[in-house]
């Protein structure tokens, strides 16, 4: 996923201007690939992300989480050698 960097000029709008301008305020999320981040009395509030920054996100958190996990059981001596895990997948994919 590239990374964009969120820009304070464009990017960090009050919440009551959002409502303001809901549907352009989308489009230049769509449009930047940049989120958007809303503040409620000067503090942030919430963050509006495309479609698809949410799911290259949850994608990245998931594909962490399973390393994670890997590397735990690895660590707790639950892993196989490499060319067993292969003869297996191999088995599989026949």
């Amino acid at each position: 996923m590239a990374k964009s960097r969120v820009r304070p000029s464009s990017d960090i709008q009050p919440l009551s201007e959002f409502r303001a301008n809901m549907a352009a305020y989308i489009d230049q999320v769509q449009d930047s690939g940049r989120p958007l981040v809303l503040t409620q009395n000067g503090r942030g509030a919430a963050v509006v992300l495309g479609v698809k920054q949410y799911e290259q996100i949850c994608d990245e958190v998931e594909l962490v989480r399973d390393l994670r996990t890997a590397e735990a059981q690895i660590a707790a001596g639950e892993g196989i050698a490499h060319s067993r895990a292969r003869a297996q997948l191999k088995r599989r994919l026949k």
